[in-house]
């Protein structure tokens, strides 16, 4: 029997509601995965022994984590005080010049496709109901969905790169010494694969091109850190 769709979950069947913290789980998964991985070969291309890179791995990993769950955090927490002066700006507006307000409302709903009538008597009746919510909503474009928590993309961010760090971390451990670029190269493709379709799946989005994009990138990555560790590095 199908679910009646109602305005509590019409929104239980789309993925937009996700994206907050989907963004910053596939971007701390994806970097770590490629610059741990672009790390490890980077410093395998030139040492002969697995000692060297498992400590530069180590500390890319532990320094990475941090570092992505600090940026994020940062990161959102301006976007969230630049939206709370937006708000704080938009009270001093609607208690300055109320009927200018009312009209930009309305031209922003005739923009939409309502007629100039029609358009003006739903500004009315929705500044009537919530003047603030309204205006935050359809004038700056602020919503719940939108909204980022610091805290809540932080976590995801720093959690995700940690586990995507660790799969070439293991790769390291694990892989024979000699060749072992090429081996973290072929593992780092089948995890940014796997990642590529998880992220594609749970945001509703093509698996071809997420893998295509995730792939790609992190190819050119690691080409790019293991000429690196060819051309410059020593061997130890």
């Amino acid at each position: 029997m199908n679910k009646k769709i109602t305005i509590d979950n019409y929104l239980d069947n789309h993925y937009i509601h996700r994206s907050n913290w989907l963004r910053a789980a596939v971007l701390g998964a994806n970097d770590g995965i490629i610059s741990i991985s672009s790390l490890a070969i980077g410093i395998a291309a030139a040492s002969a022994t697995r000692e060297p890179t498992v400590l530069a791995t180590v500390a890319g990993l532990v320094a990475g984590a941090l570092s992505m769950a600090a940026g994020e955090y940062v990161s959102v927490s301006s976007q969230t005080d630049t939206e709370k002066a937006d708000i704080e700006r938009e009270k001093i507006e609607l208690k300055e010049m109320p009927e200018e307000e009312l009209n930009i409302l309305a031209q922003i709903y005739e923009k939409r496709g309502l007629k100039k009538e029609t358009a003006k008597q739903v500004a009315i009746e929705l500044t009537e109901k919530d003047a603030l919510g309204t205006h935050i909503r359809d004038e700056l474009g602020i919503n719940e969905i939108s909204q980022a928590n610091p805290i809540q993309a932080a976590l995801a961010s720093g959690a995700s790169f940690t586990v995507g760090g660790i799969l070439p971390l293991l790769v390291v451990f694990f892989a024979p010494v000699k060749g072992m670029e090429y081996w973290l190269y072929g593992f780092t493709i089948i995890f940014l694969i796997i990642l590529g379709t998880t992220s594609a799946k749970t945001g509703g989005s093509s698996i071809k091109k997420a893998i295509l994009r995730i792939t790609i990138w992190g190819t050119i990555a690691m080409v790019l850190s293991a000429l690196v560790g060819y051309l410059f590095g020593v061997n130890v």
